[in-house]
């Protein structure tokens, strides 16, 4: 069962960089089988180096030829912003169902939790916009009906009117389209 890999026992650390031959990942009990070991123990190992094979996350990488040049410019905004300036963080929410309860919430007593009531009235969606002020952890949100760019330049509108004029206004954005349009520009 243990074979010789690269000169040495193969075993359970090898399965971090094998999958089994009919399923996605490996369990407890069908690392237990090819090992040799209980899966209690398979379980115990897990636990203690944090690993969990049936859990996946995924990432995309940049194909932007300037994408070094903008981490860089980005992390040197926030960790050393310039004088008489303000650096914002900006990201948006479309499409927030606008809710509202049909019964006023029964607020949390002690041995019982929140409760509402499950049925509610649509008032259509709204978008936020957020931007961060990434010195001093204020958010500055303003919600829109939609989120086409006209929108999107309404509210660059109120952060121009709210931001002191002597400020220079940095805004850190997403690749998102509606950031990218003429009315916007680049």
């Amino acid at each position: 069962m243990n074979q010789q890999k690269y000169g040495r026992k193969q075993g359970a650390h090898d399965r971090l960089e094998s999958t089994p031959t009919d399923a996605t990942h490996w369990s407890t009990r069908a690392l237990a089988r090819k090992t040799g070991l209980s899966h209690v123990s398979i379980h115990r190992i897990w636990r203690a180096f944090s690993l969990a094979p049936h859990r996946s996350e995924t990432f995309k990488l940049s194909r932007d030829p300037l994408f070094i040049d903008k981490v860089r410019d980005i992390v040197g905004l926030y960790l050393a912003p310039p004088d008489r300036a303000l650096v914002l963080c900006v990201d948006e929410k479309s499409q927030i169902q606008a809710l509202d309860r049909t019964a006023p919430l029964l607020p949390m007593r002690p041995g019982q939790i929140e409760r509402r009531t499950q049925d509610y009235v649509r008032h259509g969606t709204t978008s936020l916009f957020a931007p961060l002020d990434t010195k001093t952890g204020k958010v500055i949100g303003q919600t829109q009906r939609r989120h086409p760019s006209e929108e999107f330049r309404k509210f660059l509108d109120t952060i121009e009117e709210i931001v002191p004029a002597e400020l220079d206004i940095h805004m850190i954005l997403d690749n998102y389209g509606t950031h990218k349009t003429a009315l916007i520009g680049n």
